[in-house]
């Protein structure tokens, strides 16, 4: 199936798991938090979305494995034979949508041998859809026509870059990166939105300078690079990779159509 079909497919799999999500988010007054092995906050909307999505996916007239942060649990001996598969969070910015500021998002990627080869992100509260296919461009879907979106131009010694912040995490090595910048703009957001906004060219750089899996940032990734943008290990300005034992992101650099290289990244603790 060709990935400019199937994308459309699955957009409309985000469409419905985002519906499920914000029939929650409109109902329950009081969300219902279980806590994961990992302390974040679990709510009924995770595991509703996760349900709509895998249920979609597998309808597919083909089908590939699916990797969702709510079934992790596949064993690595088993993960690593996966040459194409799935990647899924059925309900990224979970911290978000218990504060209820609306910028959680659905992220349902496509690997293919440890690379994103198309994403959707959907954040269904403020009716957000993006998506991208490798080699075939980034878009926005504006009144149901895809719009295609570009990541800014820039240079490291600009004033007033936009820094994408998150709104949950604020770390000291992120404040020193931030602090050898020119009157830099800080863009507090939630989510994979954090990326997608790079994409779009609504901001210049985003350091995560802080732990992150693998499926809270691939559909993002592809969608941010097909807009010009890169994503790169922050300590070496490497290629992001997926399908790792660890499914731990090292720490990560994303950007619009700019050089960061002559930007000092902190020496970064574990």
């Amino acid at each position: 199936m060709e990935l400019n079909y199937l994308v459309k497919e699955v957009i409309e799999i985000a469409r419905a798991a985002g519906t499920i999500i914000m029939q929650v988010y409109n109902e329950y007054q009081d969300i219902q938090i279980q806590e994961k092995s990992d302390k974040s906050p679990l709510t009924i909307a995770d595991q509703k979305s996760n349900e709509i999505i895998v249920a979609g996916l597998n309808q597919l007239a083909i089908n590939y494995p699916i990797v969702s942060e709510e079934n992790k649990t596949i064993p690595y001996e088993e993960r690593v034979k996966f040459n194409r598969f799935w990647m899924v969070d059925p309900l990224d910015g979970t911290k978000e949508f218990i504060k209820r500021n609306g910028e959680f998002t659905v992220n349902i990627a496509l690997i293919d041998n440890g690379i994103p080869i198309l994403g959707v992100v959907y954040a269904p509260a403020l009716d957000l859809m993006y998506w991208a296919v490798k080699e075939i461009g980034a878009y926005k879907v504006v009144q149901e026509e895809d719009v295609g979106i570009f990541a800014s131009h820039f240079s490291a010694v600009d004033t007033a870059l936009r820094i994408v912040c998150s709104r949950s995490h604020m770390n000291e090595e992120t404040k020193a990166f931030v602090g050898q910048l020119a009157k830099p703009v800080l863009v507090p957001t939630g989510s994979s939105l954090k990326i997608v906004y790079l994409a779009e060219g609504k901001a210049d750089i985003y350091p995560r300078l802080g732990p992150t899996m693998e499926w809270d940032i691939a559909a993002a990734q592809i969608i941010l690079e097909e807009a010009g943008g890169s994503v790169k290990e922050a300590e070496k300005l490497q290629n992001m990779t997926y399908n790792k034992e660890n499914m731990l992101n090292p720490y990560f650099v994303a950007y619009g159509q700019g050089d960061i290289s002559s930007l000092f990244l902190p020496e970064i603790s574990e």
